[in-house]
């Protein structure tokens, strides 16, 4: 689904006897080891091979008359001049069989061709890309749609994404904004074996969603789980997905920013500790996951910086060690229960309008934790002046200058636990003990 906007050959060496022209196909016999001249006082190779013979004493004799033999054979006969003529054809048709047999054309018939050779750095890459790949899956969202004409009810695709599988029990780990909205969705596997899903569980918050597919375990290779907390601008970052359906696509770059902030594309509510990053991340690499040089995950890439909807070089992962803990509650319950405190508060240019640095409590539920501990909202006198309610500055000791600090600290807490919230009440200070709930929903 669309991610929102925010070689030279080496050749042999052969011997000087025989070369070889670059330009042309003509082979040329140079220093030859065997004398084509007509040399009365020098015996011709067929000669001295029937000297040399075993039977060399009933053909030609081995001593000083052997000279005249020979002269007479160059002088007075054809004969040698005809041995040599078939030597020469016997050694031309021996040299033509021998490259017909190699099966090589005239062009190449002495070039010795190497394998492909990469640098390390590429070894490394092609390797993690390969490794990996089985973990990342295709996910297709189906909304059912009424024809206008038939009035038939149908299931099309409304939209694409990516996902990684996260263990051997068939879950997929992917966005929330990848599956929204979907009346089906399918999971297609790195050997393009198609499956139905089901939703485990989602994090609207977080844009997190787990779905869990019916498929052999010997099909399922879950990805390995890295490291967030210590990631350092700079380093080298791989993305893979299926960015525009385009079937396992890897891109590359570095970490160009670490704790970047975004906010959710189904609630509004800010992700804190985002990575930032200048690989290619375009329509459908959304809920795939980024990795480090090692093959391990770090993120999920989850959303673009871009006017036009494509990768303009700033992407955006949520942390792995965020996604972990919401990924564990999720399969276990099905949901995530997340504390809250239970109030409303004003945007924060209000609260700067002021000239205090805070979160404002618009509203207080009494039955809420913020409510049941004493917090006071703003409200209206009699005379409809406004009557500033809390203003809360710190929680458990850490300051909180806006609305996503004060959600930074809570999602650090856990459901029943009893946090201080130090609030501004008029022109003193004063600290609350709130003990947090979760949502509504949730109970």
């Amino acid at each position: 689904m669309a991610a929102y906007s925010l070689s030279l050959l080496p050749t042999t060496n052969f011997p000087s006897t025989l070369s070889r022209s670059r330009t042309s196909s003509t082979f040329s016999l140079s220093n030859p080891p065997f004398s084509l001249l007509r040399n009365p006082t020098r015996s011709t190779p067929i000669l001295s091979a029937l000297r040399n013979s075993p039977n060399s004493d009933s053909i030609i004799p081995s001593d000083h008359s052997c000279n005249n033999v020979c002269k007479f054979l160059l002088e007075k006969t054809p004969f040698a001049s005809a041995l040599d003529s078939l030597f020469v054809l016997c050694a031309s048709v021996a040299l033509s069989l021998a490259l017909l047999v190699a099966d090589v054309d005239s062009a190449s018939a002495f070039v010795v061709t190497t394998p492909r050779k990469l640098q390390s750095d590429e070894l490394a890459t092609v390797r993690l890309f390969q490794e990996n790949t089985p973990s990342v899956v295709y996910i297709t969202n189906l909304a059912v749609r009424q024809d206008a004409f038939t009035l038939d009810v149908l299931e099309v695709p409304q939209g694409s994404g990516s996902g990684f599988v996260w263990d051997k029990d068939g879950h997929i780990v992917t966005n929330f904004h990848v599956i929204r909205g979907a009346s089906d969705l399918k999971v297609t596997l790195s050997d393009q074996t198609t499956y139905d899903a089901k939703v485990v569980g989602f994090d609207q918050d977080k844009d997190v969603a787990v779905l869990r597919v019916d498929a052999p375990k010997d099909k399922l290779r879950p990805i390995p789980i890295g490291v967030s907390a210590d990631l350092l601008v700079g380093q080298k970052v791989y993305a893979i997905g299926n960015p525009f359906g385009l079937d396992h696509t890897l891109t590359t770059g570095v970490i160009s920013g670490l704790r970047r902030e975004i906010s959710s594309a189904a609630t509004g509510r800010p992700i804190q500790d985002v990575i930032q990053t200048d690989a290619a991340i375009n329509p459908g690499n959304s809920g795939g996951p980024l990795l480090d040089s090692t093959g391990s995950l770090i993120g999920i890439n989850t959303a673009i910086y871009s006017p036009s909807g494509a990768s303009s070089g700033v992407g955006f992962s949520i942390p792995v060690d965020t996604v972990g803990g919401i990924v564990d509650q999720l399969v276990k319950f099905g949901k995530v229960t997340r504390p809250i405190l239970g109030i409303k508060f004003a945007p924060d240019q209000s609260v700067e309008q002021l000239g205090v640095g805070g979160v404002l409590v618009l509203d207080a539920p009494a039955n809420g934790p913020a409510g049941k501990a004493g917090l006071r909202p703003t409200k209206r006198d009699g005379y409809g002046r406004l009557i500033l309610g809390d203003i809360i500055t710190s929680v458990n000791g850490k300051k909180i200058s806006n609305g996503s600090d004060l959600y930074r600290v809570l999602d650090q807490c856990k459901v029943g636990d009893e946090i201080t919230v130090e609030v501004l009440r008029g022109d003193h200070k004063e600290k609350i003990p709130v003990i947090l709930e979760p949502t509504p929903e949730e109970t």
